[in-house]
């Protein structure tokens, strides 16, 4: 029993010096975003090839947020991220990855601005950057970590933490199955969401879509940090 105490003790002083670390990631977080401007994040599966529809996609919608003026934010790693980092170099944007220290998956690509690149140890101060710098939300396939990113997102509205922003999920035929048994089940069935919260986001297939989208979104939004 005292060795129970004595090792729970010691857990307790970790914790509390890791406050410091949690807190200098998110100082150094939010000064650097703050100067980027306004940015889109864009997030999807590591796991994405280049040969894949959806890696051209994220090229695609990312070159043409570059165009329009949008930084675009990413995780930082391969696949979908990449891809979108790709298009952000392309378009001649501000390209930001905010990478996390993982034990697979996760090198920084090639394709992000040298002084645009951060490093995160906390996944919840990452995406608490993510949030507070976006003014939308572009959502290609990916897995568990994707959802996170996207339902984040969703409940952070719906709660109305932050104010509304265009979040479009990109890929009719991977996002029909979820959108179909979220309205089935959690709206139609259990009444866990309301009707309105399914206008929180669009679905829709191509680059040109997601941009128009967000685009005209934002001819009657202002553009300013989410809190």
């Amino acid at each position: 029993m005292n060795k129970i105490k004595k090792d729970w003790n010691d857990i307790k002083i970790n914790d509390s010096w890791a406050i410091f670390k949690i807190m200098s990631e998110f100082v150094e977080g939010y000064e650097r975003m703050a100067k980027i401007g306004p940015c889109i994040s864009v997030f999807g599966s590591a796991r994405t090839k280049p040969d894949s529809r959806y890696y051209q996609i994220g090229v695609d919608i990312a070159e043409k947020l570059a165009e329009g003026g949008y930084g675009v934010i990413t995780g930082g790693g391969p696949g979908i991220m990449e891809a979108a980092n790709k298009g952000a170099q392309q378009g001649g944007g501000k390209s930001v990855g905010l990478n996390i220290d993982l034990p697979f998956e996760q090198n920084h690509n090639p394709y992000i601005d040298a002084e645009h690149n951060l490093e995160f140890d906390y996944f919840f101060v990452r995406k608490v950057i993510f949030v507070k710098y976006a003014q939308g939300f572009v959502i290609l396939p990916g897995g568990f970590g994707t959802l996170d990113e996207l339902f984040e997102a969703i409940t952070l509205m719906q709660t109305k933490k932050i104010n509304k922003r265009p979040i479009v999920l990109i890929g009719k035929e991977y996002w029909a199955g979820l959108l179909q048994w979220i309205e089935h089940a959690m709206l139609d069935m259990e009444h866990n969401v309301s009707a309105g919260d399914m206008n929180l986001f669009v679905l829709v297939d191509t680059a040109e879509e997601a941009y128009q989208y967000i685009d005209n979104f934002f001819k009657s939004h202002a553009l300013a940090p989410n809190f």
